[in-house]
């Protein structure tokens, strides 16, 4: 088992070369327009991939899907590991069934060597203990993890971004519906964390969440490690209402996400608690399958049926 979880965290260390040059990704549906080095006050530049469906038209709006990694998300002939979500192909067939409403994709590019500083909530890891704190910084060292002193995440900024520059220029640009009932948010692993913690955070910007294979334990152990019971805690502070909210979980029990069926049984008992029902949260869990996009694309569905239902 170590020696898996080990092999995947470096592949997913490869993940976080920063990749500003790929061609622009084809798609069998719609179509992707890029900004190229989206310039912010508050993070790096990077890529936005904008993926508008089959049949865009201006006379109508359209919800709307922020997703993390953006490089994975269309084309895997111009990933790292020759595999993607696939998203357009997903969205696409639900459209022609009926299944869901016609939204578009935005695809934020993650930022190479500040994707786990960007991905890592921040609030989660500022309640920890100085002593945590350093031995949180040490495993992620011991990962490869790019950090030059103690870990300091910068997800308050990388939300800034998406809610104050990124936001209002979709809004402006494209036939979109502004207002929460018709924005989400969703990623894996990493970002399936900033997923979560982006819905807590602003509540009033964010309706629904789908959050894939959510990287609970932070760093890449569970052995004396504090960060999922930080988790529990800002949760049970956080969580948005039920009643105006949806929230999606899934996980599967190989690679690295054998990491994660323990942890997501604690969130699942928290949310109960906290009112979600099968109206407004779902826990998906999937036996056999690994950390990997061909793995949260062969599920995808899922939650965009959940978050999009008509």
């Amino acid at each position: 088992m170590k020696k898996l979880i080990t092999t995947t965290t470096i592949l997913l260390l490869i993940l976080t070369v920063k990749a500003q040059n790929n061609p622009l990704p084809k798609v069998v549906s719609g179509k992707v327009d890029r900004i190229e080095n989206f310039d912010s006050k508050y993070i790096t530049s990077r890529n936005i991939d904008i993926w508008t469906p089959e049949g865009y038209t201006e006379t109508k709006k359209y919800p709307v899907l922020y997703m993390h990694d953006g490089q994975m998300l269309y084309d895997p002939e111009n990933s790292w590991n020759k595999q993607a979500w696939d998203v357009d192909d997903v969205a696409s067939a639900l459209f022609t069934s009926g299944k869901t409403k016609e939204f578009i994709v935005v695809g934020i590019f993650n930022g190479g060597a500040t994707r786990h500083a960007d991905y890592f909530p921040q609030k989660v890891f500022e309640s920890l203990s100085d002593s945590e704190k350093d031995a949180a910084t040490a495993q992620l060292k011991k990962a490869s993890i790019p950090i030059s002193e103690r870990f300091s995440p910068q997800s308050d900024k990388y939300l800034k971004f998406i809610v104050e520059e990124l936001k209002p220029y979709i809004d402006k640009k494209y036939s979109v519906h502004t207002d929460k009932e018709n924005t989400f948010v969703a990623g894996s692993s990493m970002g399936g964390l900033i997923s979560m913690y982006a819905i807590c955070e602003y509540p009033n910007i964010f309706k629904g969440a789908a959050c894939l294979s959510t990287h609970w334990p932070g760093i890449f152990t569970l052995e004396n490690n504090p960060i999922p019971d930080a988790f529990l805690s800002y949760l049970q502070d956080n969580l948005p209402n039920p009643e105006e909210h949806k929230i999606y979980f899934d996980c599967g029990d190989a690679t690295l996400d054998s990491l994660y069926p323990e942890i997501q049984k604690k969130v699942d008992h928290l949310m109960a608690q906290k009112g979600y029902t099968k109206d407004s949260w779902m826990t998906q869990f999937f036996p056999g399958e690994n950390h990997s996009e061909n793995a949260w694309k062969k599920r995808l569905n899922v939650p965009l049926e959940f978050l999009f239902t008509k």
